[in-house]
């Protein structure tokens, strides 16, 4: 089985720079795996690495895909898999850097993720539920009921997360953790050498606080902005940026 190089860690521990570096010295070429840097047209928010911070160093999986787009974990896996065979065929070494846990997850694990189809009107539903009075309680009191293996992960104020295992199991008859233990059974696709950054975390916020300052700087709001007027939906987008 090929082996692959995975670099992780929290947001500004210095993956990009670590991973640049490596394919430099192995002959590598990198392969996002970061749900926010996919999109195009949000550079400044998702610290997309620039051509300089690349040094040359060819990087897959970044800004190929439009705002308005819905991009799945499963389109990720199927990707990715993909571009680390090429990788591997031309005879480089594929080094996956990313801080999306979920992202890396499927890989290294080899997470399969059906191809769910959800309901819109669901989700609009459960969203007007949320919005009132007690209805996120009443629904993460729902959400237990059905997986309360997931939701000992998932904080009662998380609306996304506590909408997803309804959304789930209402279009597969499956809990979230049913479908996480049956996807596994194949394992994964390649041998995955992992490595992850630990830092100090009073340095850590030190460095995200520097980060926001320097995406302030650099016209943050403004491209948040010229977003917003640009396009009428976000489906995954704008989750990064909290919008």
């Amino acid at each position: 089985m090929e082996k692959v190089v995975v670099i992780c860690g929290p947001t500004a521990s210095g993956k990009t720079a670590l991973g640049v570096e490596l394919a430099k010295r192995i002959d590598g070429e990198v392969v996002s795996a970061d749900s926010m840097q996919i999109y195009k047209e949000m550079t400044i928010g998702t610290a997309k690495p620039v051509p300089s911070e690349m040094q040359g160093i060819p990087h897959h999986l970044i800004d190929f895909v439009s705002p308005n787009e819905r991009y799945s974990v499963a389109d990720f896996k199927r990707d990715s898999e993909n571009v680390i065979s090429d990788i591997i065929n031309r005879g480089k070494v594929p080094i996956v850097v990313g801080g999306t846990g979920l992202y890396i997850d499927s890989l290294i694990y080899g997470i399969e993720f059906p191809d769910v189809e959800y309901d819109e009107e669901y989700r609009d539903e459960l969203m007007k539920v949320a919005d009132t009075d007690e209805g996120l309680n009443n629904l993460y009191k729902k959400a237990l009921e059905i997986d309360k293996e997931a939701m000992e992960k998932i904080s009662p104020n998380d609306k996304k997360r506590i909408i997803r295992i309804l959304e789930i199991y209402k279009a597969t008859g499956m809990t979230k953790t049913e479908l996480e233990v049956k996807s596994r059974e194949n394992g994964p696709a390649f041998d995955y050498k992992v490595f992850a950054i630990n830092m100090d975390r009073e340095r850590l916020y030190e460095r995200i606080n520097l980060r926001v300052d320097l995406m302030i700087q650099n016209g943050l709001i403004e491209e948040v902005q010229d977003l917003l007027r640009k396009y009428n939906s976000f489906p995954t987008a704008m989750q990064g940026l909290r919008i």
